[in-house]
């Protein structure tokens, strides 16, 4: 192309204040962000750096530093991490700390000071505990921005204009717009280019468009149709894109915020969307506020009708509410996650950045996820060659083998080309020696004609020389006048009928999800001169090589171990059906019926949400439809977990329950991501899974054994102070009762769940909850009124002050040594004959049994207004006690058994 003068800024180019087309950082003139590269695209290069003021030599130092003041640096604005005051903050809006505020409130305005100091005691470390862990996970998540490459090769003038340009590498920060830079195979693409010059360049899009396979991109000197979408414009050039191969020169159109990437990355404020943990935590907390509102004026009004007592039993009735509260639930949340979150983060490299996101992935039930990377990986591998009839012809690859070694030792490219090197392992591994020839000259694959030539000379041919032709298959048979077919030395005219009978061959193998190259020979007069295109013109088609993506090494048997567990998994891709359906194949993934993207048009949500549930894969994938697909999972009940690493996956990762992503990902995925893998592998996934089954299961466990107690506990509470003509625990003994609950139970954060725990997706469901709760709260409550029972034959001819102070104290170790078989049978963990060494809950309980035994016994006995117990009452409580085992232990194998036979949406 022909400069004019008037293009080179300088002198008389506008000032950078003057450059139409950019704008100041933060500013409101110019175009708004996508308008202003959708503007320049549609005019030529010559206007477009007439707009930007600058040149085919690019800017002057000056002007770069100028226009760095005025428009700010080439940064996307980064979502700073929340500094550890707010994260402890935020973590009071948990609904089962802010239950347990209430509740301490209310005891303060009763002067039950002691209640609400532990109760405040309780929330403190909860909130302490979750802003400590995601402030670690925010800290190791922006320590991996150090491993994006920060640099671009830029070139500009010396001031005075009459050096030539040098080029120099700078951070990518300090590009401008008007800024001319290089770029080469390898290089990410800095900011929002328009091409200038290119060689053979492609670039992969796919962290912006989710397309797995290599762009080309060329400079043009017209612009086509404007209404063409944006990244399929072959001169432009997008911030978040990679160059694939070639080399190419463009100029910086747009940076920072103006950029399509930051376009995608701020568009509109989304609420964070309710997750499966917080379903379960709102669930829970209002069945809990719904007993804890009930239960103090029940307790008022049924000692008032029947005992004539007033608001005297108002601290009474508050430390039954209290009762009833699991207080150390926000402790045991926190603790059982956060522990999950340091285990993955030392043995898994897996950063989970939102603590609750833990128990979601335990939940999920529905993974989603690309396929490039994560099922396959990024490079190709032979599957095939075959001739033209069809049949395998081994002499194909052969040919093609010639044509990429000599390509690629004489087309002196920066970087070797990934299907050029699958072909020659391909040849090496099929151990025939590759034609004798020498390499004479090689034109490169040329992204416009989509054809490689070696040119060579073969001994025993005396002024000839092999043009060896490999290619896109319709571009190859446009330059074929003959085909080779029924043997290798049979050739017959190409005619119309046979050439589309091989594109029609070439379109099938396409669908069952293959590349096909085609490859042509062609006997030339040796000659000294250089070899041209025109030169690919009366070949011989010989037949084709057929590549597939070469699968990756653990996800066949990722997804194996995924689907034991439960975990249906979903492609949602921008691929070719039959790439994406091959790849599921042969990964043992029945594809069913793909679905692409123009079918889910025209669907409403209903229907989308029907087929959403029955398809496997999506293919042709838009950001807009993977959201759509997952949000209609979602409302079809399931928990979704999506794993992207691009910005076209951000709107999923918003309308999923848990987003994953893998570390190199893009900056904004990264910081969008709940969850952080070391690489983009399904069995770290397994392993963030699992740690969230345990997770979860540990807290399900402490609550239904804390609830059914404490539920017990309050029917007898409520019984006894109807039945007796005293309180039947004072509120210092009702205090100390649930300190000691409160310091076994933090062994559930620290259990060992059973095999089968982790077999099925683990979510708190408040229906299931509550049965459960009901069901063994109420044994709870009958052993409890049988040790009445038992206390009133043990204690009967006391006066009423012994016999008062006997009651409290019998029933104080009772529901202690109930509260430790309770944990010892209802527990999810071994059973307690597995393993020689003592677990948590083995080691809590006997520690709660022994308070329970001895402390009626001990000194302090008096001050919490208890006594000793005649040794008739520890008899007659055994048998209790060995009676209520049995009827647990028959109750849960029951319950398990209905559990497991109930389906699953309906828990």
């Amino acid at each position: 192309m022909a400069w004019a003068p008037e293009s080179v800024a300088g002198s008389g180019a506008p000032a950078a204040s003057e450059a139409p087309g950019i704008r100041a950082a933060g500013g409101d003139a110019g175009p708004s962000e996508g308008d202003l590269v959708r503007d320049l695209a549609g005019l030529t290069a010559l206007e477009v750096l007439r707009r930007l003021g600058s040149g085919p030599r690019g800017l002057s130092e000056s002007q770069a530093e100028e226009r760095l003041l005025r428009y700010g640096e080439n940064v996307v604005a980064a979502r700073r991490p929340a500094s550890w005051p707010w994260l402890l903050a935020h973590s009071l809006r948990d609904p089962f700390t802010a239950v347990l505020l209430c509740l301490g409130l209310v005891s303060a305005a009763v002067a039950a000071w002691a209640t609400a100091c532990v109760i405040a005691i309780l929330v403190g470390v909860s909130c302490v505990l979750r802003a400590g862990g995601e402030h670690r996970a925010d800290r190791s998540t922006a320590a991996l921005r150090e491993l994006v490459a920060t640099t671009a090769t830029v070139q500009r003038r010396a001031a005075d204009g009459t050096s030539a340009p040098p080029s120099r590498e700078i951070p990518v920060d300090q590009l401008v717009p008007g800024d001319v830079i290089r770029l080469g195979p390898g290089d990410m693409v800095p900011a929002d280019l328009r091409l200038l010059r290119a060689s053979g360049l492609t670039v992969h899009q796919s962290a912006l468009t989710g397309e797995s396979a290599p762009v080309a991109k060329h400079p043009v000197d017209l612009p086509g149709d404007p209404g063409t979408a944006l990244f399929e414009q072959p001169h432009l050039c997008f911030q978040g894109s990679s160059v694939a191969s070639g080399s190419g020169t463009a100029v910086v159109v747009a940076t920072g915020a103006d950029t399509r990437f930051a376009g995608t990355w701020r568009g509109p404020v989304r609420r964070r969307r309710d997750t499966a943990f917080d379903r379960s935590v709102n669930g829970v907390s209002w069945t809990l506020i719904r007993f804890m509102l009930l239960t103090p004026p029940l307790v008022l009004m049924a000692n008032a009708a029947l005992r004539g007592r007033g608001l005297e039993t108002l601290p009474f009735a508050v430390a039954v509410a209290v009762a009833l509260t699991p207080e150390m639930l926000p402790v045991i949340v926190t603790t059982a996650l956060a522990r999950g979150a340091a285990v993955l983060a030392r043995g898994s490299d897996v950063i989970v950045r939102r603590l609750p996101a833990l128990h979601d992935l335990g939940a999920i039930d529905v993974l989603c996820t690309d396929k490039t990377g994560t099922l396959t990986q990024d490079r190709p591998v032979l599957d095939c060659s075959l001739d033209a009839d069809g049949r395998p012809d081994p002499e194909v690859l052969r040919w093609a083998a010639v044509n990429s070694l000599w390509t690629l030792h004489l087309a002196d490219l920066p970087a070797p080309d990934a299907l050029d090197e699958a072909i020659l392992d391909a040849a090496e591994a099929d151990g025939d020696e590759l034609p004798l020839c020498d390499g004479v000259a090689a034109l490169p694959f040329d992204p416009i004609r989509r054809t490689s030539c070696a040119v060579v000379h073969r001994p025993g041919r005396t002024g000839l020389h092999t043009l060896v032709v490999k290619g896109a298959v319709e571009d190859v048979l446009d330059r074929c006048a003959r085909v080779r077919t029924g043997g290798r030395d049979t050739e017959v005219d190409l005619d119309d009928d046979t050439r589309e009978q091989l594109r029609r061959r070439a379109e099938d193998r396409a669908e069952d999800g293959l590349r096909l190259l085609g490859v042509a020979l062609a006997e030339r007069p040796a000659r000294l001169g250089a070899y041209t295109p025109a030169d690919e013109r009366g070949l011989t088609f010989l037949g084709f090589v057929a590549l597939r993506d070469e699968l990756a090494p653990t996800a066949a048997d990722a997804l194996a171990v995924l689907a034991r567990r439960g975990v249906a998994v979903k492609v949602l891709t921008g691929d070719h059906p039959g790439t994406a359906a091959r790849v599921c194949r042969d990964l043992g993934l029945d594809p069913g019926t793909v679905v692409t993207a123009a079918r889910i048009d025209g669907l409403g949500q209903a229907d989308l949400a029907e087929l959403a549930e029955t398809g496997t894969v999506f293919a042709r994938c838009t950001p807009e439809h993977k959201a759509r697909i997952v949000g209609a999972l979602r409302a079809r009940g399931h928990t979704t977990g999506f794993l992207g690493d691009g910005v076209n996956d951000l709107p999923a990762l918003h309308a999923s329950d848990v987003g994953i992503c893998p570390r190199d990902a893009v900056d904004v995925t990264r910081e969008t991501a709940d969850v952080v893998l070391a690489a983009k592998d399904l069995t770290a996934i397994d392993h963030a899974i699992v740690a969230g089954r345990r997770s979860s299961g540990n807290i399900a466990s402490y609550l239904r054994i804390a609830l059914s107690s404490n539920l017990g506990n309050v029917i007898s509470m409520l019984a006894a102070g109807l039945l007796l003509p005293f309180l039947p625990m004072l509120p210092v003994q009702v205090l100390v009762q649930n300190l000691c609950f409160d310091a076994a139970q933090l062994a559930f954060a620290f259990d060992r769940p059973r095999p089968a725990a982790l077999h099925r997706p683990s979510e708190l469901r408040p229906r299931n909850l509550l049965r459960f709760i009901t069901r063994f709260g109420l044994i709870n409550a009958t052993a409890d009124l049988a040790t009445f029972a038992v206390l009133a034959l043990a204690v009967r001819g006391s006066d009423l002050t012994s016999g008062q102070a006997a009651f409290h104290s019998g029933w104080f170790t009772e529901n202690l040594l109930t509260q430790a078989l309770v944990m010892l049978i209802l527990r999810t963990g071994r059973r307690a004959a597995e393993g020689r060494t003592p677990g948590p809950i083995r080691l809590a309980t006997t520690a709660l049994a022994a308070i329970g035994l001895l402390l009626p016994l001990s000194p302090l006995a008096p001050a919490l207004g208890m006594t000793a117990l005649p040794p008739v009452y520890y008899l007659l409580l055994t048998v209790v006690l060995a009676l209520y085992g049995v009827g647990l232990t028959v109750a849960k194998a029951r319950y398990e058994r209905q559990h497991a036979e109930q389906p699953e949406d309906s828990r």
